[in-house]
Order: structure tokens, then C-alpha cells, then sequence
């Protein structure tokens, strides 16, 4: 009896079969990108900022299923400029100032290529020697433009890591607070761990207490008020530790914001980590947003007191044009890192690892897996150097103060925090509102409706897109500028755009 044979059906490609990997059509194809890329930026003011879709939108025009035979990238980049473009919020319009920018730069676009291109797997030295040594270079390089106490620097006893995002730096840092303390009194005692912030700090300081373990109740998210600029009180931080104390509980991590989202308010890094010492914090410093205009010295006593800090994370990818993503977190004890996160299985053990001689960044992070971002923001610092890079972030100071003006010029707007970095936050005034159009007990919320509706127009006419916060229980509007591509004449032309769609509100057309 003969053995059985399988023979698969024969295909009958529409397109000629090629490796995953032909470099014929990857010079081809390459350039058929890099120039579709062009393009839309060339015509990126042509769109609406915030999408105009719908949800569910996409599903309607793509296919059930992936294709069974290769399809050109002629037919794909199509589909993308037809159904994928009309699907996005455009980050890097020059009219885009909403939350904070996303920059993005040509140093930015060729590190990533060059990140996909070599497509390493550096999750030890001996992976790709090069990616983790330029890495902690880098951030040195880094750590000394932002003039950091060489605590926090590999030429001091700390070091630095590229993370993806804040979250993930906080998350480390926590854990690693976590098993230094547990291990003082006791890992049965998570329960008794507290986390502080303030009510302006990020969200990611509540996930991140998730994540680790500790209790929802001891998450302390503490109210701050106007006349504080929001900043984190010292006074109030004392008396609320000192009160968990009393009942028993355990101090363990602050986070201090400088630049917050809402307002991008100021914590005073000195008093607070002075507070946080004298209990056995750890103090983490989130600059996220602002910490890149800390290489200017201007805005470099906006970290004063972070000698006083454990760990200090800011984001590239918001304002120092290194493209998403791109977060960097400094230490100063590495070796509370590695403990919480490493570990050692025999597959990955070598003499470079053994010797204690080299760093492994996969015990510096939550996965194992980790791009060579350090390449990306290589680039970006040697293309551009310190001095451009400084003044593109003086430019978008600039233009905010210039925005700042015009509200302020107009009687029917207010700022509503004093601006420190390139966010403005305004409103409608109260004064501009007539109690006889809106008449209520609660004039306050009248206030904040006719904001909500101010924004809400302004966003739906396609022509700029703003965000929103609500501090001290006043509804604000944010232009965050900085978006690369953002010049003078667009902010000029979103205040116009506001004051149009405030004339609507304010004194609507009579109705005959």
C-alpha cells in the first residue's frame, strides 16, 4: 500500500510572490512612503483637526476578512488616504493645541527608521552591545542638559532608562519603593502603604497604585485650590501623612508634578521632598510635559529641589521632538530597580551579564522585549544641538505669551492661570455673561455651560481643536501650543476662531 501524499491546492496569486524582505521592493516602496508621508504634511491644513467620523465608521468600508493573495501597496497606501486619513485627529496640524503637542521632527522620523531598520531585541548588553551603551549615554547627555545632580547620572552612582511612557516609569519606580519598604516591615503589610499626589496629578499615579497593589482606600489625591496656582501644598502633605500615621498606616511614595495637565501647575520640589524624607519616602518627580524646557536655563529653577528627589521622568516625545515614544526615567539607586524587576532565567544567562560589568535594561522596565529608542533621541540632540533646541522651545513660549496677550486684550475672556510653560487657560469671563440670559441660583455652572458650549463650537468647525479642564470647579479651555508645525499666524487665527464662535454664544442673532 502506497504512502499517503498531501499536495496543497495550487494558488493563483494576483501578484508575483516575493520574500517578506525584498529589498528591490523595499528602495521601491520606501519612497513611495517617505513621499506619501510629504504629502500629507504638505496638505495636513487641508483636513479638520478633530476627526469627523463616526463611530463604528470603518467597519463599513474595509472587507470582512484580510485578503487571500497580496495586494499592491499602491492599492493599500490608496485605501489609507481614503479611508484611514479621514479617520484621524491630526496631531501634527499646526492648528492642533489640544492636551499636550506630540512633536515630531525629521531627526525624529529617521531614528525611528533606522530603530526599525536594525529591529534589534535589546533586552541585555550582550543582545546588541550598541543599544544599550549609546542608551546610557544618552541619558547622561541628557541628564546634563537638564543640569540633574549627578546622583541621577551613570557618571554618579545613578543612571537612566528609556521608557515607552510616564505610566510605565512611575509603575517601576513604585514597585520598586514597594519592596524596599515591605521588606522593612513586612510584606504581609501592603495593606498599610499610601501613595500622595495631588488632585492635578496624573492619572497614571492612581493606575500605577493599582497595578503594584496598594489599597484603593490609600490612594491620597490631595485637593489643591487657586490660590495655590494648584500646586501641592507642603503644609497639607504634612498634616495628611502625619494623620495616616496616626491611624496606623505607612507613608510610601509621592509623586510631584512639574507642569500638571490640567494647568500645568508647579509642585515645590524642595519643601515636599522635605516632607517626604523626614517619613522615608520615596519622591518621584513627573516632568513629563514642562521638563523639557528645563534645558533652558530660564526655566531651570522650576526643578530646583529635585537633589531631594529618588527618581525623575520627563517625555521627549511631548516637547523635544523625538517623536512617540520616548520617556526617560532617571534613578538614583538602580539597584532598587533591578531587585523588584529582574530576573534571571538560564536562557539568558552570559560571562557580559556575570561579570556585573554591564547593564541590562530588561531588569530597568516592566517587559523583557524593549525598541532601540536611544538611536531616535541620539539623533534628535546631534541634529539639532542644545542651542536650537532650546530656542524651538523658547519660540513656543513665545507664541503662547503672544496668545496670552490676545485674551487678555479682550474684556470678555479671562486667564484663569497664571501661564508658566506654553499652556493658556482661559474662559469666558463671568462678567461677559448676562444673568438675564441664563438666569439660575447657580450662576457658576451657567458660567462653565456657556465654556462647554465655546469649546464644543470651536472644535466642531474643524478649524482648530482645543481641550478642556476643570480646576477649583471652573471650567477652563486649554491652547497647549508647541505642535511642530505651529507658527504665529495659526495661533493668530485660532484666537480669531474662538472670538467668532464666543460672538455666536454671547449674543446670539435675534429671530424675527
Amino acid at each position: 500500500m502506497g504512502s499517503l501524499k498531501f499536495e496543497p491546492p495550487q494558488e493563483n496569486n494576483s501578484a508575483d510572490m516575493s520574500g517578506p524582505l525584498d529589498l528591490v521592493e523595499f528602495r521601491r516602496q520606501g519612497h513611495m512612503m517617505v513621499d506619501f508621508i510629504a504629502d500629507y504634511y504638505q496638505k495636513i491644513e487641508k483636513h479638520p483637526v478633530l476627526s469627523q467620523v463616526q463611530p463604528g465608521y470603518l467597519k463599513e468600508r474595509l472587507p470582512e476578512s484580510a485578503p487571500y493573495n497580496p495586494e499592491p501597496i499602491e492599492t493599500i497606501l490608496q485605501d489609507v488616504q481614503n479611508h484611514i486619513v479621514p479617520g484621524l485627529t491630526h496631531w501634527q496640524s499646526p492648528n492642533h493645541f489640544a492636551y499636550f503637542p506630540a512633536t515630531i521632527s525629521t531627526a525624529g522620523f529617521l531614528g525611528e527608521m533606522l530603530t526599525t531598520g536594525f529591529n534589534v531585541v535589546g533586552f541585555n548588553w550582550i543582545a546588541s552591545p550598541a543599544a544599550t551603551e549609546l542608551e546610557t549615554i544618552v541619558m547622561d547627555w541628557l541628564g546634563d542638559m537638564l543640569k540633574l545632580p549627578t546622583s541621577f547620572l551613570f557618571s554618579g552612582n545613578g543612571g537612566g532608562v528609556l521608557q515607552g511612557t510616564t505610566c510605565e516609569a512611575i509603575v517601576c519606580t513604585m514597585a520598586a519603593a514597594r519592596d524596599q519598604m515591605l521588606s522593612q516591615i513586612g510584606r504581609e503589610n501592603i495593606g498599610k502603604l499610601v501613595v500622595y499626589g495631588s488632585d492635578q496629578t496624573h492619572s497614571t499615579l492612581q493606575k500605577a497604585s493599582q497595578i503594584v497593589g496598594i489599597h484603593p482606600k490609600n490612594f491620597r489625591a490631595i485637593e489643591t485650590t487657586k490660590s495655590t496656582s494648584f500646586a501641592l501644598s507642603p503644609e497639607v502633605l504634612k498634616s495628611t501623612v502625619c494623620s495616616d500615621i496616626e491611624a496606623g498606616l505607612v507613608p510610601l511614595f509621592l509623586c510631584a508634578t512639574i507642569g500638571t495637565t490640567a494647568v500645568t501647575a508647579v509642585d515645590p520640589l524642595g519643601p515636599l521632598c522635605d516632607v517626604a524624607k523626614e517619613h522615608g519616602m520615596w519622591v518621584h518627580v513627573d516632568a513629563a510635559y514642562a521638563g523639557s524646557a528645563c534645558i533652558c536655563p530660564e526655566f531651570r529653577p522650576f526643578i530646583d529641589g529635585v537633589e531631594g528627589a529618588d527618581s525623575f521622568s520627563l517625555n521627549p516625545h511631548k516637547w523635544l521632538f523625538a517623536n512617540l515614544d520616548c520617556c526617560c526615567l532617571w534613578v538614583k539607586n538602580p539597584s532598587a530597580l533591578v531587585s523588584s524587576l529582574s530576573t534571571n532565567p538560564e536562557y539568558l544567562r552570559n560571562k557580559a551579564t556575570d561579570s556585573k560589568q554591564v547593564v541590562d535594561y530588561k531588569d530597568w522596565q516592566i517587559a523583557l522585549s524593549r525598541r532601540f529608542r536611544a538611536i531616535k533621541l541620539w539623533l534628535v540632540l546631534r541634529s539639532y544641538g542644545v542651542n536650537n533646541l532650546r530656542n524651538f522651545i523658547r519660540s513656543d513660549v513665545k507664541m503662547a505669551t503672544f496668545f496670552e496677550g490676545l485674551v487678555e486684550m479682550d474684556k470678555r475672556f479671562e486667564v484663569v492661570v497664571p501661564r508658566k510653560f506654553s499652556l493658556v487657560c482661559f474662559r469666558v469671563s463671568p462678567s461677559a455673561i448676562s444673568k438675564a440670559n441664563y438666569p439660575t441660583a447657580n450662576y457658576e455652572k451657567c458660567v462653565n455651560e456657556v465654556n462647554c458650549k465655546l469649546l464644543e463650537a470651536i472644535n466642531g468647525s474643524g478649524r482648530v481643536f482645543m481641550t478642556h479642564a476643570v480646576v477649583g470647579g471652573i471650567y477652563v479651555l486649554r491652547c497647549a501650543i508647541g505642535t511642530t508645525l505651529t507658527e504665529e499666524k495659526h495661533v493668530a487665527m485660532a484666537w480669531k476662531v474662538v472670538q467668532e464662535h464666543a460672538a455666536a454664544i454671547l449674543h446670539p442673532p435675534c429671530i424675527n
